[in-house]
């Protein structure tokens, strides 16, 4: 008798995951979650400690302490994987690294779906000739990239303005509001979450410092070493408060700059 589809989830995001495996439950509720792991760390913990089985893993990319891919590149796992992130620029990477999918947040049940019905076609068999199928199929699959948004369109006073992503500095929240600052000191109410903004803005110019910040390449003038292993950053225009990264995101934010 087939046993049920045996899942394991990477992602650093609580309510990403929650809500990942409430649409892989939906569609198929024989399916097990085994665990939700968060940070590389984590996983590179787990797995080799771990004797539960499982069938396939959904994987998120960036992550707190680093890109999963790590994991994978330390840990010889066989298991066949799901990408889900809301970067476009890893997909070769990913299909070497045992992906048969790439989703980008943000995703919806039909993604999902489509993605478990590959994974159903490429390894239900079980045979020689179905992991060739398997192989050739990888080779095959294309992503489907994300456009990023170029402008957005602002009330100001009445009117209605233009404004270049590119030209945007950085982007902060205040009291539930988010605000837009422009290289030349203007500042524009935006009506869109910073984790909206996160889906829409290149990551390659854009990077979310913390809570409050998504900062422009452009606009970082300085980093400083902080204390707790945080990273103090100086953009302009210069903005009331400190915009501080995490030490957690510290690797992955040097690394942004260092492309």
């Amino acid at each position: 008798m087939k046993r049920n589809l045996c899942i394991v989830l990477i992602e650093d995001e609580p309510a990403t995951a929650r809500n990942l495996e409430h649409i892989i439950k939906e569609i198929n509720p024989a399916v097990r979650l085994i665990t939700v792991l968060a940070s590389v760390k984590e996983s590179l913990n787990w797995f080799p400690a771990s004797e539960e089985d499982y069938d396939l893993i959904f994987s998120d990319i960036r992550l707190s302490d680093g890109l999963s891919f790590e994991i994978f590149s330390r840990i010889p796992l066989k298991k066949p994987v799901i990408f889900v992130t809301a970067y476009n620029d890893y997909a070769i990477d990913a299909f070497r690294n045992n992906g048969i999918d790439y989703i980008l947040k943000p995703f919806d049940r039909e993604e999902i779906r489509r993605a478990l019905t590959k994974y159903e076609d490429l390894f239900t068999s079980g045979t020689e000739a179905g992991q060739h199928q398997t192989s050739a199929a990888v080779l095959q699959l294309q992503p489907s990239f994300k456009s990023y948004k170029r402008s957005f369109l602002i009330h100001y006073c009445g009117r209605l303005i233009p404004v270049e992503a590119a030209k945007i500095h950085w982007f902060h929240t205040a009291y539930e509001t988010v605000y837009a600052h422009t290289a030349q000191g203007s500042q524009y109410v935006i009506g869109f979450t910073l984790e909206q903004l996160e889906q829409h803005l290149d990551p390659a110019v854009f990077f979310r410092a913390n809570r409050q910040f998504i900062i422009n390449r452009n606009a970082v003038e300085t980093v400083e070493y902080f204390f707790n292993g945080r990273l103090l950053v100086t953009v302009t225009p210069l903005p009331d408060e400190k915009v501080l990264v995490s030490k957690a995101k510290a690797t992955m934010f040097r690394k942004w700059l260092d492309q």
